[in-house]
């Protein structure tokens, strides 16, 4: 089984000379942000100075002055200049770069700078269809700051639905987004990554300093503490030890048709008990309903319908339905499957197929 090879978009360049500011794409398109007036700069200059440099703060931070134009009670994070220099954030930075860049190469998007590029949520638009397959109802370029604003919100409403975040607070905003916090916008891609099993490896357990500027009554204030981007690989969903199935995948396609053909026989077998019948495993068990169904079946227990959503209506109800068979999985002592119920969700073959497979080796001799 041959696969056509998804078009990569180039890297963005690397080298970039001293004193030169590379010009983004969108900067092009001429969406550029809040325009910064020499005047408030020279203002908050020396406030930013006697903040960070005032006793308590014994590690002084050399932060451009301009990092610091905040309005009146607006609170700003920015990375110690000395931590954004660490060669594992940087990797990381040019990892997620890559990434986006592969995405969106056919619709010939190149990303160079994340806190440039992404803080109108344009590109964020674009990679959310891409990776959800869907179309969000929203301009296409906006260019000025209020449109921005409102592009993005609608934007993030969307990849904040995706992710999950409805009674939490993630830890990026639409004005941390828009003021181009690249700690907000690392945290929101790295969530992405890890909701979308992204083929990508990411540096493990990348920490930064973090400077937190926040102006009150005119006084600019300061503080340091580290924070944590990612954490281990297991943690972020992007290590499993190699199996069968990789090998599968990786070197014995042909192999990999009769175990499908076969799994599909054996769910068949018992789904056809309550007249359904399976035809892709890749797209058929997603909502979770199948397995919640054949859990009851394989288990010879009925399963409440109160218990999960026969019709699921939206992606949370789907990973609820499949965290739900998980479980019952574990009622009949089957050990906590590997892949997570996003990953099923997500169309994730591999993960499908280790999760029914586990059915097969202990239920194959049910009648």
């Amino acid at each position: 089984m041959s696969t056509i090879p998804r078009p990569k978009s180039p890297r963005a360049p690397n080298a970039i000379k001293s004193g030169e500011k590379e010009e983004s794409f969108w900067d092009k398109l001429g969406t550029l942000g809040r325009k910064k007036r020499i005047k408030e700069v020279q203002e908050v200059q020396e406030e930013g100075k006697y903040a960070i440099d005032s006793p308590g703060y014994p590690n002084q931070c050399d932060i451009p002055p301009e990092d610091y134009v905040i309005r009146d009670l607006e609170q700003r994070a920015v990375i110690d200049p000395q931590s954004a220099r660490d060669p594992e954030l940087i990797k990381l930075q040019q990892i997620l770069i890559d990434w986006i860049n592969d995405e969106l190469a056919e619709q010939r998007i190149i990303v160079q700078r994340l806190d440039e590029d992404m803080y109108d949520g344009q590109v964020l638009h674009k990679l959310w269809e891409k990776l959800t397959g869907r179309k969000l109802d929203v301009l296409e370029v906006t260019q000025s700051e209020e449109g921005q604003r409102q592009k993005l919100s609608i934007v993030l409403r969307a990849v904040n639905h995706t992710l999950g975040f409805h009674h939490k607070v993630p830890k990026w905003s639409v004005e941390s987004v828009h003021s181009k916090n690249l700690v907000a916008i690392l945290h929101l891609l790295v969530a992405l990554v890890r909701h979308f099993r992204a083929p990508i490896r990411l540096p493990e357990n990348i920490f930064v300093t973090v400077v937190i500027a926040q102006k009150n009554a005119g006084v600019l204030n300061a503080q340091k503490f580290q924070e944590q981007i990612t954490s281990e690989y297991d943690d972020v969903g992007m290590r499993c030890e190699k199996d069968a199935f990789d090998t599968l995948f990786d070197s014995a396609p042909e192999k990999l048709a009769v175990v499908k053909k076969s799994l599909i026989t054996f769910v068949n077998k018992h789904l056809a008990k309550l007249n359904f019948e399976v035809n892709d495993l890749n797209t058929d068990f997603r909502d979770g309903v199948y397995l919640c169904l054949l859990m009851g079946l394989l288990g010879g227990f009925f399963v409440p319908l109160y218990e999960f959503h026969l019709t699921p209506r939206d992606v949370d109800q789907m990973v609820h339905n499949v965290g739900f068979s998980f479980d019952l999985m574990q009622d009949v002592g089957l050990p906590k499957p590997k892949a997570r119920p996003e990953d099923v969700v997500n169309m994730d073959l591999k993960s499908t197929l280790r999760v029914l497979y586990n059915l097969f080796t202990k239920f194959r001799n049910v009648a």
